[in-house]
């Protein structure tokens, strides 16, 4: 029996990921595709590349008829969007993964000071699981709210969780300096990412106030048992998709470098989206472009006992889409890998 899935917010840029994927999942039917912006088009009218592949017409958000006749919604949605429907989803026992950061933060006074709007479904909170599998899979097999992660925090997260959780790197002195391609600011217009304010150039933007902050603390934090306030500087490159995050630690003690290999390799020795490089090769957005692979390498700065991480998703499948499929295999008992088994393209 397929599990029948619906896409709330289908026309965004994750969401369309998200429909590109399921499509080709074997044990999925697509019920539902809603937008706001091209309520009664072919989906395939939106996105030409479907046309012939897919006949869906993109529908109103009809929340009541949507939850009762899915098994899984997918909300694809501006913060802010996904409170109701998981109250309705929740009542009819039904799935609902959370693309956006309506329940990632488990404090509704942080979420509030950072988003600033009102959290109207508190009540949830201490249902919702935070969908990093790597981490928190038994209790994603739980779940019927996923938080699924912000695309800065998987590749930060990840790429640090062995290190606290060994206790092997100092927790006040984390730096991280994170680079995005653009489709990460979404599909909706702005100056910011017109062609010409982003060809050529490199920049820095929400130096301090970067929402995923305090996602990344809150889980560092968890992973580490005490709190971890971080240096996060993101950038906006002039790449469509990809994250590169390079990761500043100070080591608690000295360690070689198979010593720190060894134990990223025993932490992610059985996960089949962690690739611990070896030493001669490090990662770069390229070889992970429209996969779910999150590759990591490292260096040892002996003359200052540093170490240099080095984390790439690819922000759209890893850092939200593939991701939010991983969960649904999780609990619905598939193969971790259905429906997200490609390999990078290349060049």
């Amino acid at each position: 029996m397929k599990v029948k899935v619906s896409v709330l917010g289908s026309t965004g840029y994750t969401g369309v990921e998200l429909v590109r994927i399921l499509k080709s999942h074997p044990k999925v039917d697509i019920i539902f595709l809603t937008s706001q912006s091209y309520v009664g088009k072919p989906f395939s009218e939106v996105y030409p590349h479907f046309y012939g592949l897919l006949d869906h017409i993109c529908e109103e958000e009809k929340t009541e008829e949507i939850v009762e006749k899915s098994d899984c919604i997918f909300t694809a949605l501006p913060h802010g969007h996904a409170m109701n429907i998981a109250k309705e989803a929740f009542e009819k026992d039904k799935v609902i993964i959370d693309l956006g950061a309506d329940f990632r933060i488990k404090d509704p006074q942080i979420y509030e000071e950072w988003y600033k709007i009102e959290h109207t479904a508190k009540e949830l909170l201490p249902y919702a699981v935070y969908g990093l599998p790597e981490v928190y899979r038994d209790k994603i097999k739980k779940s019927k709210i996923i938080a699924n992660p912000g695309c800065y925090p998987t590749s930060i997260v990840l790429a640090l969780y062995p290190l606290l959780k060994e206790n092997l790197i100092e927790e006040e002195n984390i730096i991280i300096d994170s680079k995005s391609g653009v489709s990460g600011a979404g599909r909706s217009l702005s100056l910011n990412t017109h062609f010409c304010e982003v060809n050529e150039n490199i920049k820095a933007y929400n130096i301090l106030n970067h929402r995923h902050v305090p996602e990344i603390e809150q889980e560092l934090s968890n992973i580490a048992k005490k709190e971890i306030k971080i240096s996060f500087t993101p950038h906006l490159i002039p790449i469509n998709r990809g994250i590169l995050s390079t990761i500043y630690g100070k080591l608690k003690k000295k360690a070689s470098y198979e010593e720190i290999l060894e134990i990223y390799k025993s932490f992610y020795k059985n996960e089949r989206f962690i690739r611990i490089l070896p030493k001669e090769i490090l990662p770069n957005t390229k070889n992970v472009l429209g996969t779910n692979f999150c590759d990591i390498g490292f260096a040892i700065d002996k003359r200052t006992d540093r170490i240099i991480i080095v984390s790439v998703i690819d922000n759209l499948i890893k850092g939200a889409s593939g991701q939010a499929v991983q969960n649904m295999n999780i609990i619905f008992g598939f193969e971790e890998d259905e429906g997200l088994k490609n390999v990078s393209f290349y060049p």
